[in-house]
């Protein structure tokens, strides 16, 4: 999936925290404001993908003047954050690509709806994602983010913490992994595969390091 520009606008704690934790696990830039920055937003951020906006007050109003603002540069999408006693007078915007959840919905539903407006057709599952205390594994995209900031992994690295991951509890040899990972036809000695686990514990940091063990004379395993 491509990465996208999110601008995201709440003028309440409860959807910034809620809405902060799903956009962390997308793979999605945010530039995250109150209604009174919006338009300054919109400025600095022309080529946005998408527009999440809490709807406060008079939801009629409110909305139509984002979706007026949206017409006007483009193709943005929108997804409207509503409370139940609006939804008898709110409408859906029609002049750009548009979706609402009720306040209050669950992560899930809010990062469902997401998807479906950033990548139409190509919506990742929650099988894409591994999560494991602060790190997030998207397996979609081949990114990793600890604390929601993306880790620098080239490819390797990547696909070694990806294939120890989802095979957790299970000790792997080092000929094994280089079987597994770097292919039938790479001729190289196993203290790559040591290289690479020095590496990539690095770059994770030393709590989740802990996790990537080494099993005396025996290779590797993520513990779970």
């Amino acid at each position: 999936m491509q990465r996208k520009t999110v601008i995201f606008i709440a003028d309440s704690l409860d959807n910034a925290h809620k809405f902060q934790q799903v956009l962390s696990k997308l793979d999605v830039d945010v530039a995250a404001g109150s209604s009174a920055q919006f338009k300054k937003l919109l400025a600095a951020h022309p080529s946005h993908d998408l527009v999440i906006y809490e709807a406060r007050g008079d939801a009629l109003a409110s909305v139509a003047s984002v979706e007026t603002a949206l017409a006007e540069e483009g193709t943005s999408a929108m997804l409207v954050i509503v409370n139940d006693s609006q939804l008898a007078e709110f409408r859906l915007p029609v002049s750009c690509k548009s979706d609402f959840v009720v306040h209050g919905a669950s992560a899930a539903e809010c990062a469902t709806r997401i998807r479906q407006l950033l990548w139409p057709g190509n919506e990742g599952s929650s099988a894409d994602y591994i999560v494991i205390d602060a790190m997030t594994v998207n397996l979609a995209t081949y990114q990793v983010k600890v604390g929601g900031e993306p880790i620098d992994l080239t490819y390797l690295e990547y696909a070694l913490l990806a294939f120890l991951v989802t095979h957790p509890g299970r000790t792997y040899s080092r000929d094994a992994l280089l079987r597994r990972v770097w292919g039938f036809d790479y001729y190289g000695g196993s203290r790559t595969v040591d290289v690479h686990v020095r590496r990539v514990r690095a770059k994770l940091g030393p709590e989740l390091a802990q996790r990537l063990e080494t099993v005396r004379g025996v290779g590797y395993l993520w513990n779970a």
